[in-house]
């Protein structure tokens, strides 16, 4: 008689972090590049539709990478980082810590640091999630709630310490787990990377001969 199958763990889908305002910013960006390019493109004379063209193969790649492209992915195995220029995979046995300075951070279990481009700190929102903690305090006279655990309250905190905070949870609940172990690996963005090269030289060669 065998015994019965245990069942499988349910799989859940990542978690996604990315930056509204980042990709607001880099869709406006890239609408007045190709309506400036297009212009140049259309009724420019000489050499200026080519380097028109030079210029968006150059900056249409940088410009997506650098705000469309991040983002973080995170489930209960794994970290995900997608930075401009690579992809950093940390399964959760492998990350030492995450934190939130001028910067959001990832460590591994060597020191490495990998920055979180995704979620951007902001002092502003910092500083008004302090004030909104310090009037939470002030408005208990009669100390039902201490200071403590006004501060402690993740609904007040800013969004990327509330970020910080949920992957630092999943990493200490996922590191023991049997699907989260392993090292780091690092790919490099090579289709955003070559294209850029690509029109940098091109850009280049066009303004050395012109």
């Amino acid at each position: 008689m065998t015994s019965p199958t245990p069942p499988a763990e349910p799989t859940y889908a990542d978690r996604v972090y990315r930056s509204p305002g980042g990709i607001a910013g880099g869709a406006v960006l890239l609408v007045l590049g190709l309506w400036l390019a297009g212009d140049a493109i259309a009724q420019g004379h000489g050499s200026a539709p080519w380097l028109a063209l030079a210029g968006l193969l150059c900056g249409v790649p940088l410009v997506f990478a650098f705000t469309v492209r991040p983002a973080v992915f995170a489930n209960d195995d794994r970290l995900r980082v997608r930075n401009p220029f690579r992809t950093i995979t940390l399964p959760w046995a492998a990350v030492a810590d995450v934190r939130a300075g001028y910067s959001s951070e990832v460590f591994d279990q060597a020191g490495t640091k990998y920055q979180l481009w995704s979620i951007p700190v902001s002092l502003r929102q910092r500083k008004r999630a302090a004030r909104a903690q310090v009037r939470a305090s002030a408005s208990d006279p009669y100390s039902r709630t201490s200071p403590t655990a006004s501060a402690d309250d993740t609904s007040r905190l800013a969004p990327a310490d509330r970020t910080i905070r949920e992957l630092r949870e999943l990493a200490e609940r996922g590191a023991a787990r049997e699907g989260a172990q392993g090292g780091p690996s690092v790919r490099w963005a090579y289709e955003i990377i070559a294209p850029a090269a690509a029109g940098a030289v091109l850009l280049i060669v066009l303004l050395a001969v012109a």
